[in-house]
């Protein structure tokens, strides 16, 4: 494990660092706090993500966690190390049952009931199952953001797909199973991206028909693509465009002859990126012109 360890006021303390030491080193920034009473060194601080720093903090509370108690929710996705996209992370998120939740500016305590299946164990921590965690998300998330986690899930973990129905079935009477089943049956693994993921969402809230997953297709002088999405009847291929960088020239030319590649085939392709999955109206009507092109170029052919 290369994530450091937390310190709290305690572990200082012993070693010889007094209140007015800590006090001195949060003014100074050298000692950031994560929650109250628990610290890292600036340094350690940095060297982390959003998602790093709340993956060290919940291994701290999950080694404090009473027996029954569980690391849950978008926490839980942290430690299994899902795709997180949009979850706040200003609160550590636990589960117990039997118990009044409680929510604090740094902890949100959820009351339940675990089945039999529903805890792991990740470094010494109870933690939530990938499935039960993929259920209480769809269950309490808006939609793109629980599809983004439970399609990494399953990409992650493809045994999980079989164990989220009797997950969601113990959870039939909890709030947001009817929301929690839609996604659910909508997670695909095959998705490698969180842009993948909602580009498929987009997709079907624009009507578009449902393409096939990273498809591969062989051109003419042998070599072998993988698609992010396919439409084989209607001849196109989708490209999200995330954060691919070019790094240098080669690297564009290199995207170029394959393009070419797909559209020697009789292929079109069509591309979008981040921004324009907030106005998927315009890749709409990129995908409807390149099935006209298609359907004349199919039609000339033919003749």
């Amino acid at each position: 494990m290369d994530e450091p360890e937390v310190l709290t006021r305690t572990s200082l303390t012993t070693a010889g660092t007094s209140d007015n030491d800590i006090r001195h080193a949060l003014r100074a920034g050298t000692l950031v706090p994560l929650a109250r009473g628990v610290y890292l060194r600036r340094t350690q601080y940095d060297a982390l993500d959003e998602a790093g720093r709340h993956r060290v903090h919940a291994r701290h509370v999950g080694s404090r966690l009473e027996p029954g108690e569980a690391i849950s929710h978008v926490s839980a996705a942290v430690l299994h190390r899902l795709d997180i996209w949009k979850v706040p992370l200003t609160r550590l998120h636990i589960s117990r049952p039997g118990r009044h939740g409680r929510i604090t500016p740094h902890l949100h305590a959820h009351r339940t009931r675990f089945g039999d299946d529903d805890l792991v164990e990740i470094h010494g921590v109870a933690v939530t199952s990938v499935a039960r965690t993929v259920v209480d998300l769809a269950r309490t998330l808006p939609r793109d953001e629980a599809v983004a986690i439970g399609d990494s899930a399953l990409r992650l973990h493809p045994n999980t797909r079989r164990q989220l129905a009797p997950v969601l079935a113990r959870a039939r009477h909890r709030t947001g199973t009817t929301a929690a089943a839609s996604v659910l049956d909508f997670l695909d693994g095959r998705s490698e991206s969180v842009g993948e993921s909602l580009s498929r969402i987009r997709m079907r809230e624009s009507g578009l028909p449902a393409p096939d997953l990273q498809r591969e297709v062989v051109v003419r002088d042998g070599r072998r693509y993988r698609l992010d999405f396919f439409w084989d009847g209607l001849g196109i291929v989708g490209e999200f465009d995330g954060s691919i960088k070019y790094r240098d020239r080669r690297d564009l030319l290199a995207e170029k002859r394959r393009e070419d590649a797909l559209r020697d085939l009789g292929l079109e392709v069509v591309r979008w990126n981040w921004a324009e999955l907030e106005r998927f109206e315009v890749v709409a009507g990129r995908f409807a012109r390149a099935v006209t092109r298609a359907r004349s170029r199919n039609a000339a052919a033919a003749r």
